[in-house]
């Protein structure tokens, strides 16, 4: 069975844990890459993973590994200081390689 992950800040996941997702808290950018290459390598069971903005930039190239494949799918989120603008991006970014155009 498959399952939803959410990684970023303890203050920012620990609120996901309530709804049944599974949380991986993390404090810095070295120990968020360790994190998501553990969570997403070998056999994960993760069809989605939310991922914290703040966390992005220096994940980038690890996410770009998922960009064309079906799971995991990784989402970005805001932080509990706020959107940076990046999860609107990838998904404008997703949407016109979909669709051809930007139609957001």
């Amino acid at each position: 069975m498959y399952k939803i992950g959410v990684m970023g800040g303890r203050e920012t996941v620990m609120g996901f844990k309530a709804l049944g997702l599974e949380v991986y808290p993390v404090d810095n950018a070295e120990e968020a890459r360790r994190t998501f290459r553990d969570v997403t390598g070998g056999d994960s069971q993760l069809a989605i993973l939310y991922v914290e903005e703040n966390l992005a930039e220096a994940l980038r190239h690890d996410i770009d590994r998922f960009k064309d494949t079906p799971t995991p799918a990784i989402i970005l989120i805001p932080g509990r200081d706020g959107s940076l603008g990046l999860g609107l991006s990838a998904l404008q970014a997703a949407v016109e390689r979909a669709v051809g155009t930007n139609i957001l």
